[in-house]
């Protein structure tokens, strides 16, 4: 299939003009290839199926002939997607198009008010943006009905797979209209077989789009592989901080390791902020917020919850750990090079893990580059743990770290109950 040349606007693509309008009023006056190819078909109703690298415009892709459709049919849209942080950003930026002609939505997420949520849904909005899990608890509660879904979307698809999240999308489809009935939109930086499933059970003839080849990671992305032990990771890097000015995102394999290596680059003397799926809703928008606008230089993230990252101008990816799945290499290092900009992507890969490195390279189709170890930095003594849990008794005070309001009286009553403990088994002891 030969694909068109991208259009010089968004003119000729078949969007309504009061859409057009937003659109440039907004700044964006070039489409990507992504969206060049997809809005068209999308805006004539027939299902898409879309292979695309992040930071390519998936978003405004499926986003533009969502809302204008939304205006056409009877009935809603929804939006399903692997993380938080996604689908707040995937509302931010259909609302910034849509608001002006009145788009309302709905976002569902975990770790957010349910009550917040309930009352959004309340104002019977237009389209729903959710996660697979919060999705299904609100079914459970019989809070929201999907049988007027007339457009269906499934953004990261690959990635909700990878999440383990099939159960919950085999309910969510069994829950909105058939096939035959609705609108089904698929995007995917890869196309697994599971994909390919979804497509010929859920989706009628659909346009199939690849502005990539499927599995290949992003032309502006230098790639880089270190061998080293593991014992030697943090001093290099360490080393390569040190050799790099502007903002890098760490790719770690666990919650508890981010947690680890957070602490460690902090005692280097960098700004530093984790992303995992420990953190709260509001601590994971202050470090991807801070991250964006400077305040944190490295973003230390696991892959569940680094799905959601949208920064324009990272200028390195560090995979500290290499993914657990192949696949989530190409969604790692895309987080750099977006927009077109240049970026790089450093892998740290253990002697023992040169089975895995071939399967990355089988999946992107080229042979990655190996470097020589530079020298490295002394290694530094570890940083001495931040409490963790509740303080010890003596340490409640108003000023004490980490103190709560009210946290003082619990383990009061605590002391109390143990020496009452302890006098009553006095008593026990005199008795015999």
């Amino acid at each position: 299939m030969t694909n068109p040349q991208p259009a010089r606007s968004f003119h000729g693509l078949g969007i309504a003009p009061r859409l057009l309008e937003q659109i440039a009023r907004l700044g964006f006056s070039e489409p990507t290839p992504i969206q060049q190819q997809a809005i068209p078909p999308a805006i004539d109703g027939k299902d898409v199926v879309g292979i695309a690298q992040t930071g390519t415009g998936k978003t405004l892709a499926f986003g533009i002939p969502t809302i204008q459709r939304l205006a056409q049919v009877k009935g809603r849209a929804l939006i399903v997607l692997p993380t938080r942080e996604l689908a707040q950003q995937v509302d931010e930026a259909l609302l910034r198009v849509g608001r002006a002609i009145g788009l309302r939505t709905a976002v569902l997420i975990g770790g957010a008010s349910m009550y917040g949520q309930i009352k959004q849904l309340t104002r019977s909005p237009h389209l729903v943006i959710a996660t697979p899990g919060r999705l299904i608890d609100h079914l459970e509660q019989k809070r929201i009905r999907l049988g007027d879904i007339r457009i269906l979307v499934l953004d990261e698809a690959d990635r909700m797979l990878d999440m383990g999240f099939a159960p919950q999308l085999r309910r969510i489809l069994a829950a909105v209209p058939p096939p035959a009935e609705r609108q089904t939109m698929l995007f995917s930086a890869t196309i697994p077989d599971a994909i390919m499933q979804i497509a010929r059970n859920q989706m009628r003839l659909p346009v199939r789009i690849e502005v990539a080849r499927s599995g290949t990671a992003a032309e502006t992305v230098a790639q880089e592989v270190f061998v080293v032990p593991k014992q030697d990771k943090t001093r290099l890097l360490e080393k390569i901080l040190l050799q790099t000015r502007g903002s890098v995102l760490v790719f770690m394999r666990t919650k508890h390791t981010a947690k680890r290596l957070t602490r460690l680059v902090k005692a280097m003397g960098h700004t530093a902020a984790e992303l995992h799926a420990n953190r709260t809703l509001s601590q994971r928008r202050a470090a991807l917020d801070g991250f964006k606008q400077g305040i944190y230089r490295v973003l230390v993230a696991t892959d569940i919850a680094a799905r959601g990252i949208d920064v324009t101008g990272i200028e390195l990816v560090v995979n500290y750990d290499l993914p657990s799945v192949a696949e989530a290499y190409v969604h790692r290092i895309g987080r750099t090079g977006r927009a077109g900009q240049v970026g790089k992507a450093i892998s740290f890969v253990m002697p023992d893990q040169q089975r895995d490195l071939r399967q990355i390279e089988r999946l992107i189709r080229m042979t990655l580059k190996v470097s020589r170890l530079p020298e490295l930095p002394p290694a530094r003594p570890k940083p001495a743990f931040e409490p963790q849990g509740r303080p010890r008794r003596s340490s409640f005070s108003p000023q004490s770290r980490g103190g709560y309001a009210g946290s003082f009286r619990q383990p009061q009553r605590t002391a109390r109950f143990g020496r009452n403990r302890h006098r009553r088994r006095g008593r026990l002891h005199q008795r015999h």
